[in-house]
C-alpha cells in the first residue's frame, strides 16, 4: 500500500510543545521569531509567498501563537484584523498554498486553522467566562481554569472504483458546471473511519463497498477539517446513482475517458492542492504528466 504524498502535509516545523509552558522559553521565542500576519482572511504576503517580520515590526493588539521552530528559527502567527500592508499584499491561503514551500505551508495552515478557533471561542462553554490564549496560543483557558483545545473535525474522502479500475466521481449542485469529484463526508460520533466510508458511499452513490485501502491524510484548514482519504472497491457500479440532494450527478472514468472530458471541457477536477486531485491524480498514473485543467474551488 502507498500512502500518497499530499500538497498540505508537507510541514518540516517543530511544534516544540515543550516550549509552550515555559513562559521565559517563549518570551526569548518570540523575540527572536519570525513572524506571520494573518488578519482572519488573509495572509501578508510578498509576490506568493508568506512575508515574515520580526517581533519589533508587531505592534497594537492581536494574538501570538507559538506555531513551532525549523532548524533554530522560532515561528509565530500573529492574528490581528487590521492590514499593516496594501490590499494587494494580502492574499488567502486559496490563492497561494500550491506556491508555498514545505515551511511555509506547514506555518499557514497551522496558522489559519488555529486562529479560526481563537475567533470562535471567546466564551467558556462550561461557565460562560471570557477565555484567553495560553500556552503559547495552542489552548484557551477561562478564569475559572477551564481549559479547551484547538477542535478539528474528521472527514472521510473515498476513491471509488469497480473491479475494471474505472473510478467513480460526483457532482454537487452548488459546484460550477462540469466540476467534478470524490465522494467525501465528515465521520459522525461513535463511528469509525471504515463504517464512514461504507455510509457515505452508499449513502451519495447507492453502491456497497467491499475492499477499503488506507492513503493518507491531510489537514484542511477551510476551516477546520481532517482529510482522511481511502480507495474502495464496489461490487455493484450498475447500481451507482446519485442521491439526488448533495450529489446530482455521477460519472463513471477509465483513463482515457477522464482526460478526454478534461480536454473537451465537460470535466473540472478539484484544485492541486485537494486530497482528491492527488488521489485522482495517483490513480491516474504519478509517471504521466499532471493532469491539465483550472483551478475549481467549491463555493
Amino acid at each position: 500500500m502507498k500512502i500518497l504524498n499530499l500538497p498540505l502535509s508537507r510541514s518540516t516545523v517543530d511544534r516544540a510543545a515543550h516550549i509552550r509552558s515555559d513562559a521565559q522559553a517563549l518570551e526569548s521565542a518570540w523575540q527572536a521569531s519570525k513572524v506571520i500576519h494573518f488578519n482572519g482572511s488573509e495572509f501578508y504576503t510578498e509576490g506568493n509567498s508568506l512575508k515574515f517580520l520580526t517581533a519589533d515590526e508587531i505592534s497594537g493588539s492581536g494574538e501570538r501563537v507559538f506555531l513551532g521552530i525549523d532548524a533554530d528559527q522560532p515561528y509565530f502567527l500573529w492574528c490581528h484584523e487590521e492590514k499593516i500592508g496594501s490590499d494587494e499584499d494580502y492574499k488567502t491561503l486559496r490563492e497561494i498554498s500550491a506556491e508555498l514551500s514545505s515551511l511555509e505551508i506547514g506555518l499557514a495552515v497551522h496558522g489559519q486553522a488555529v486562529a479560526h478557533w481563537h475567533h470562535k471561542h471567546p466564551i467558556c462553554a462550561v461557565c460562560g467566562l471570557p477565555t484567553l490564549p495560553a500556552l503559547g496560543g495552542s489552548i484557551r483557558r477561562c478564569a475559572s481554569e477551564h481549559e479547551h483545545y484547538p477542535r478539528t473535525d474528521p472527514a472521510i474522502i473515498v476513491l471509488v472504483k469497480d473491479k475494471k479500475d474505472r473510478i467513480l466521481l460526483g457532482r454537487q449542485a452548488v459546484w460550477p458546471e462540469h466540476r467534478f469529484s470524490t465522494f467525501a463526508g465528515f465521520v459522525e460520533a461513535g463511528e469509525s473511519f471504515e463504517q464512514c466510508v461504507v455510509r457515505e458511499v452508499f449513502e451519495e452513490a447507492g453502491v456497497s463497498v467491499s475492499d477499503i485501502h488506507y492513503l493518507g491524510s491531510q489537514p484542511w484548514p477551510f476551516p477546520q477539517s481532517l482529510m482522511i482519504a481511502f480507495e474502495a472497491t464496489i461490487q455493484d457500479p450498475e447500481n451507482a446513482r446519485p442521491d439526488g440532494e448533495e450529489i446530482v450527478e455521477i460519472r463513471w472514468f477509465d483513463r482515457n475517458e477522464l482526460y478526454a472530458s478534461i480536454m473537451e471541457g465537460t470535466l473540472l477536477l478539484p484544485p492541486s492542492i485537494s486530497v482528491a486531485r492527488a488521489m485522482i491524480q495517483s490513480w491516474y498514473g504519478e509517471d504521466r504528466p499532471p493532469l491539465p485543467g483550472a483551478e475549481t474551488w467549491r463555493p
